[in-house]
């Protein structure tokens, strides 16, 4: 066998390595003359192979005809087809582009002339389902399922050996130092370059820390987002396919993962901290050991420098090559996103996504003082100042005060504190702005202190002046750095290099002045004062809490928290399910924003629960001022039960002025079915399709949305007869055939009288609240109730979704339809969050209840439930919230009209005031619902700070109900957040 098949790659005795130069019509001709295929070929792109896609005669996908670049020896190939057929065995689940075989077994694959020489061509399995590259936004789903896969061939490819592996890649990042020093100098602008060498040498000096302790074996090394082929039809994308393994070798093993995450960070809207879902797959997957760990992200980094650098080398040797070209931009992001944070920051958040933080910082906490920092400033003598989520001083939205901090801290100075002081670690409330696309750097990375008194800085122990200017002192601290800032004017009594005892003067500090205290390690990189959410475990493993320097104990633990969702899981019932799969925790509310313990705001557009917005002072103020009071049963005799009932039935038609009252809209629909079958003595009920009432027995039984219960028309009561959804959008008649839906339901009331079974009560939503916001057919509920009351049955709204005025020109839904029915639910709205529902009816129906005993609810109508009645509805009329529904929530429709004409997957905008729904569907003709898409969106607007939720039977609807306060400015973020997220999701094109 000639000598040359074992010819393997050195890149560095290498000038260049383009593409091979091959046409099309060349490479058809080198398909049908060498690999028994006829096809037409379609060029693809390759860094330095020639690719083509072979279409059949009929334009059927037949094959990939790769033509490797001419420095690899055949027995290279051969290695890459073996380690493609283990791969495929070891792992069936994967698709994996394997060399196509002839009928005797022997790979389809031969050599060929090109211009560039000799070189290996061959048949590889075709994969559909396209690659995840280009710049759309890849969802954690997709980002873990990269991760998974990466685990999955490394495990597949650990004990493959084979002589084409011993091989000299650029691409191998055992010689990244020696790749970047060949080709930096193809990098033209001086500032890229020098920013590419200094990233290098860091990360290759870290690495080389660890070289020892890291695994070799053979790797992929280009599992990419270029080289991963999503599962076909797979929403969002899912990656199950792997191709290309030109870059097979042995290297270290992590190198796997380092090269995947790198190439996820030029998505759009992916910072670093996107990809540690895919580390904890891989992980999951493929344990990772502390030393691999702690190279994951240097690797990262070489990576990223070995794409900038060979990216322009190869634009500039192989100037027809488009592919490299294009690849240049997204290159550079890669290398930006990759060295945007220190890293050592990244090397922690590693370890803490897997699991390895347990392991001891270089810091943790202050060493005790030999003397306190403060002199004469013991710790009783200074107050701590709460700023988080958690804390009483943000109450009635005084995180939005400008100047906060400093307006408390000079309060409780003014009260007689000698010093104040913040807290370490802990998110501050103050520092996040009520809207923004992305979280804003709240967690503290050390203390703020504030003093009202004369106060001297003295060494806390012995130590070295690191530096020394005006407003600012660095100390030797064991093997921390501590620093201290003050006002510019405080010139320090020590000097740079000095070195000072512990209980020595370092600045003289007058009342007034403020100080900031920070602690990190000695050989660390200086931290920020404040640091987003998501890379605080990364800053915080590198500082310490310098609360016992001043006397105070150490409270930064913020791992208490870590399993709260585990814990909810073991003890709250599982079928009370969350929303979102990562929830953040919100422990705060004010007006149309909910806030998390990490401090950050969320636009809330999904609670119609607080139709006054989070937090109202009235309602406090009212609850409190009665809770001091009494609060008991209703069967007291009090007067704001009758206040309340009163101004209840004053906003419904005249025949409506009986009330009683219960705790939630569930019980207020059991209720209004018990007072229709009483009074009507019928005990059948007709119910509309796509909708649901609530839980209890009776409410659950005219219940029939399938994604509440996907056997809801199966397992209905006998006694419950359903019409079809009256869904003029996506029902069985659309548009203006939508009309049928009230004779077709008034001929099924006709059957069941006729049948000796008339409806005992009709029952539905009087604005197809469940299914997005969709109006009622014109004259539908005059026609329905007509039917039902000519055969003896009552007319029942379901008025808990839409009622109290969030439809804006309307109070009450069934006013849209100009009717007028026989009983009225209501709840939710009523309490702005306060468990309270009522059902309002005629004194004749109310009556007839004592045919079935008495009715009482122990705190339905409760002094402080009537109390907070009252006060919502107060305010609704003091505010004009139902007006505000009309304005913002007009505003806010024409900005979602406008949507539909840039992306096809809007199929409708329903809805009127602030009772909205958004419509995803994928085809705007079958109406195919866009489920998985909408789930997708709903978590991308989670992380540009929206909260909303899917509604409908197909969960295809962003359901769009914010607290009625909502304003124009909050509307148009949210807008534009959504536009944002369509353009990410790679949704911006029309059908």
């Amino acid at each position: 066998m000639p000598t040359d098949e074992y010819r393997t790659i050195d890149f560095f005795t290498e000038d260049a390595l383009p593409a091979p130069c091959v046409t099309p019509p060349e490479a058809e001709l080198i398909a049908a003359e060498h690999l028994d295929i006829t096809a037409r070929a379609q060029a693809l792109g390759s860094q330095q192979d020639a690719n083509f896609l072979l279409h059949a005669d009929n334009g059927t996908p037949a094959a990939i005809l790769k033509i490797a670049n001419p420095a690899f020896g055949t027995v290279e190939i051969e290695a890459q087809d073996a380690a493609a057929d283990l791969i495929a065995s070891a792992r069936p689940e994967l698709r994996i582009a394997t060399v196509l075989r002839r009928p005797d077994g022997s790979p389809r694959r031969t050599t060929v002339d090109t211009k560039n020489g000799p070189a290996v061509a061959r048949l590889l399995r075709y994969l559909p389902g396209g690659t995840l590259s280009g710049p759309r936004h890849l969802s954690p789903s997709t980002v873990a399922a990269m991760g998974t896969i990466a685990g999955k061939v490394s495990t597949a490819l650990r004990d493959f050996r084979h002589p084409g592996l011993e091989r000299v890649l650029q691409w191998d990042l055992q010689h990244a130092d020696r790749v970047v020093a060949k080709l930096a100098g193809h990098i033209d602008e001086p500032d890229r370059r020098a920013a590419v060498q200094a990233a290098t040498a860091e990360a290759w000096a870290r690495v080389q820390e660890l070289a020892a302790a890291l695994p070799l074996q053979a790797v992929h090394l280009d599992l990419t987002d270029d080289n991963l082929i999503r599962c076909p039809d797979s929403r969002p994308p899912m990656p199950d396919g792997v191709i290309d393994f030109g870059d097979v070798t042995t290297s270290w093993a992590v190198g796997e993962l380092a090269v995947s995450l790198s190439s996820i960070l030029h998505h759009g809207g992916i910072e670093p901290h996107h990809v540690l879902s895919a580390v904890r797959a891989f992980h999951a997957v493929r344990p990772l050991s502390s030393e691999e760990a702690d190279a994951l992200w240097p690797l990262v980094v070489l990576r990223a420098a070995v794409l900038v650098a060979s990216g322009r080398q190869q634009a500039a040797v192989d100037e027809d090559n488009a592919y490299a070209k294009a690849a240049l931009d997204r290159e550079w992001r890669i290398f930006e996103q990759a060295t945007w944070l220190p890293l050592p920051v990244m090397i922690r958040l590693v370890r803490d996504a897997t699991g390895m933080a347990d392991v001891p910082a270089p810091t943790a906490q202050a060493d005790t003082p030999v003397r306190p920092l403060l002199r004469d400033l013991a710790a009783d003598d200074i107050t701590l100042l709460d700023l988080s989520a958690d804390a009483d001083l943000m109450d009635h939205g005084a995180w939005m005060d400008a100047g906060i901090e400093a307006r408390l801290a000079a309060s409780a100075l003014a009260e007689g504190a000698a010093a104040v002081a913040t807290r370490y670690a802990h998110a501050r409330l103050t520092r996040t702005p009520a809207l923004s696309a992305v979280s804003t750097a709240t967690v503290p990375t050390g203390i703020d202190l504030w003093l009202g008194r004369d106060a001297v800085v003295q060494a806390p122990a012995a130590v070295r002046v690191l530096a020394a200017a005006p407003g600012h002192v660095e100390l030797t601290y064991g093997a921390q750095a501590l620093s201290l800032s003050f006002p510019h004017a405080v010139q320090p009594v020590v000097s740079t290099g000095a070195t000072v005892r512990a209980g020595e003067d370092i600045a003289h500090l007058s009342p007034g002045a403020s100080v900031h205290v920070a602690l990190r390690a000695a050989n660390g990189p200086a931290a920020p004062r404040l640091v987003r959410p998501e890379y605080a475990a990364g800053w915080l493993a590198l500082t310490a809490d310098p609360a016992p320097l001043l006397g105070l104990p150490a409270g930064s633990d913020r791992t208490r928290e870590r399993d709260l969702l585990d814990r909810r899981g073991a003890a709250f019932a599982t079928v009370q399910e969350h929303y979102y799969a990562n929830p953040p925790r919100i422990e705060r509310g004010w007006r149309h924003h909910l806030l998390s313990t990490d401090g950050r705001s969320y636009l809330d557009i999904v609670n119609n629960v607080t139709p006054l917005g989070h937090a109202h002072p009235r309602v406090e103020e009212a609850v409190s001022r009665q809770l001091r009071r009494l609060n008991t049963n209703s069967r007291f005799h009090y007067a704001s039960v009758v206040e309340f009932t009163e101004r209840l039935a004053a906003l419904l038609p005249d025949s409506l002025d009986t009330v009683f009252l219960v705790n939630s809209g569930s019980e207020a629909v059991d209720l209004g079915l018990r007072l229709a079958i009483g009074a009507s003595g019928r005990h059948d009920v007709v119910a509309l399709r796509e909708a649901y009432h609530g839980w209890t027995y009776a409410s659950d039984a005219v219940s029939t949305s399938l994604q509440d219960n996907p056997k809801a028309l199966a397992t209905r009561p006998s006694w419950v007869h359903t019409v079809d959804s009256p869904n003029s959008y996506r029902g069985l008649h659309r548009g203006t055939d939508a009309v049928r839906y009230g004779p077709e339901a008034v001929a099924l009331i006709d059957e069941l009288a006729a049948s000796g079974r008339p409806a005992g009560a009709f029952i539905g939503e009087t604005f197809y609240g469940n299914a997005g916001g969709v109006a009622l057919p014109d004259r539908y509920l005059a026609e329905v109730y007509a039917a039902v009351r000519r055969h003896g049955g009552l007319a029942v709204a379901d008025e808990v979704q839409v009622g109290y005025g969030r439809l804006g020109h309307w109070f009450w839904g069934f006013e849209q339809q100009q009717v007028v029915p026989d009983i009225v639910c209501v709840a939710k709205a009523m309490g702005n969050g306060h468990p309270l529902g009522a059902v309002i009816t005629s004194k004749a129906v109310a009556a007839r209840y004592r045919d079935q005993g008495y009715f009482f609810s122990s705190t339905g109508g409760s002094p402080v439930s009537s109390i907070v009645g009252l006060t919502v509805l107060d305010t609704l009329r003091d505010e004009d919230l139902q007006g505000n529904a009309v304005r913002v929530g007009g505003h806010l429709k024409r900005r979602l009209e406008a949507l539909p004409d840039r992306y096809g997957i809007i199929g409708a905008v329903h809805g009127s005031g602030l009772y909205l729904g958004l419509e995803l569907v994928r085809d705007r003709i079958t109406l195919e619902p866009a489920t998985e898409e909408t789930a997708e969106l709903c978590d991308r607007m989670l992380d540009l700070g929206v909260i909303v939720q899917p509604t409908g039977d197909h969960l295809n609807i962003l359901k769009i109900k914010p607290p009625l306060c909502i304003d124009t400015h909050a509307a148009d973020f949210f807008a534009d957040m959504l536009d944002l997220a369509l353009i990410q999701l790679g949704h911006g094109h029309t059908l």
